[in-house]
């Protein structure tokens, strides 16, 4: 259980996040916004990068939300947050600036508890109440039934 709980968790904050660089939701820079700030860390080209990193956000969220493809998704969201917190949060150190002191941006400890999430995803698996355990299940319970036609006790 405790796998599913932290992959909800993690969904949520890549769901959040996608949400705000596509659509501009919940205070966010929507993707013209994001190409904007990306383009101010020279990545480039802004825009299309803008739209991979919130595509793989937001549909990297939900597919966490349902526990599909854990294993792709994962490696996906950690370079992600590896990539951000290398080009912007790094030389801000290890803390978020949780007072908001102007002129001082946050650290990279939110990326590194994310990263470390995700990686006990991939490790652990989607855990209960998802696709990839039904998918799982399934698989088992197919080669079992195979195994008996095999064996002749049908």
């Amino acid at each position: 259980m405790g796998p599913a709980v932290l992959r909800l968790a993690v969904a949520t904050a890549f769901i959040g996040h996608g949400a705000q660089k596509l659509f501009g939701l919940w205070g966010g820079a929507g993707l013209a916004g994001t190409a904007d700030q990306f383009a101010a860390l020279g990545l480039a080209p802004p825009l299309a990068i803008a739209t991979l990193v919130a595509g793989v956000e937001f549909a990297g969220g939900v597919m966490l939300l349902l526990g599909a493809f854990t294993a792709w998704v994962t490696p996906l969201l950690v370079l992600d947050r590896l990539v951000l917190a290398w080009k912007s949060h790094l030389l801000n150190g290890f803390f978020l600036n949780w007072s908001l002191t102007p002129g001082v941006g946050h650290g990279y400890e939110y990326h590194l508890v994310l990263v470390a999430a995700l990686v006990c995803l991939a490790f652990t698996g989607a855990g209960g109440f998802s696709v990839d355990g039904w998918r799982r299940h399934s698989a088992e319970a197919a080669a079992a039934g195979l195994a008996r036609i095999r064996a002749g006790k049908v």
